[in-house]
């Protein structure tokens, strides 16, 4: 299911909703332990994890974005700035396993919104695939038909 995409009066609201049949835990892991994280996200490194910690982004080119923790609750609550807007991750269990919720809080929507929001998409859908115990073999297989569908979802506000 593609993001919940909502504007408000000041920024546009991004939601994702997973279920994952794993513990809070395990998906806590995949968010906050590098090891984990390195798996699905490469480039993200968690560098202080507290409130007024940091985690890093690395650019590719020996530089590192720092982007601050925002709001922290250790296995259910992890916000961090991304630029000039917010990436948060709340955890909630369930009877089966575990409820994420990503909301990315978007100040202007820009050429690369499709392009981050797919690439969100495509992210917690391989975060349930490793915790399955399963690869992925083609991320931009995956990828390239949401950003399209990203395109249309964010047309409506742009036009």
């Amino acid at each position: 299911m593609l993001a919940t995409i909502e504007k408000s009066e000041h920024n546009f609201k991004a939601t994702f909703e997973r279920h994952y049949n794993h513990s809070v835990d395990e998906v806590w892991a995949m968010l906050t332990d590098n090891d984990k994280l390195s798996t699905w996200f490469q480039e993200l490194k968690v560098d202080d994890l507290r409130k007024g910690g940091r985690l890093l982004f690395d650019m590719g080119d020996g530089n590192f974005e720092e982007m601050i923790i925002t709001d922290f609750s250790s296995h259910s609550v992890l916000e961090y700035t991304w630029g000039d807007d917010h990436v948060r991750f709340e955890l909630s269990p369930e009877t089966a396993g575990c409820k994420l919720l990503l909301n990315e809080t978007i100040t202007t929507l820009t050429d690369h919104t499709p392009k981050d929001l797919a690439g969100w998409h495509v992210c917690l859908d391989v975060i349930g695939v490793l915790l399955d115990g399963k690869k992925v073999e083609n991320r931009e297989a995956l990828w390239k038909p949401l950003y399209e569908k990203y395109i249309q979802a964010i047309k409506r506000f742009t036009n």
